[in-house]
């Protein structure tokens, strides 16, 4: 597997991020879908990443500032092919090395609540995430988890 910095040019990524976005609204109410599009990955205070094997894209992932301690985890999606093949892990693994060599105190991510993102937030569980309660812009929402690391 191969994780790069990706400028979100190409046609695969963007189809990606596509599906994602659709994913987010056919399970969670469109006040509770907190993707963001490709537009807004564009950010420079965002740094995105993509994974891919044998020249297909195996899903992505980006690392927001939230400030000089603080980051927040975006955007993680795997291709359906290669679902339960390591690709998150091996993603998240990537974010947090960088969000430790930025000397983050603290990351954060939301996911969602319903069972369809069981597989997502258990394995921030494993990576040692924490419930915690709403970040930044953030609010309370029974349709969202929220979590931190600190590093």
């Amino acid at each position: 597997m191969e994780i790069k910095l990706d400028d979100l040019q190409g046609q695969e990524i963007a189809r990606l991020l596509e599906d994602h976005l659709d994913d987010m609204h056919t399970h969670s109410p469109v006040e509770s879908v907190h993707v963001l599009d490709i537009e807004k990955l564009r950010d420079p205070e965002i740094t995105f990443w993509s994974a891919w094997i044998n020249r297909s894209l195996a899903g992505c992932g980006a690392l927001k500032a939230l400030s000089p301690q603080e980051g927040e985890i975006k955007s993680m999606k795997t291709s359906p092919g290669f679902l339960r093949r390591g690709v998150a892990s091996a993603l998240l693994k990537n974010i947090l090395s960088e969000a430790e060599r930025r000397q983050y105190k603290t990351v954060y991510l939301e996911t969602g609540s319903m069972d369809h993102f069981k597989p997502a937030y258990e394995l921030y569980e494993r990576f040692g995430f924490e419930p915690c309660p709403p970040f930044g812009n953030y609010q309370e929402d029974p349709n969202s988890l929220f979590f931190s690391k600190n590093l």
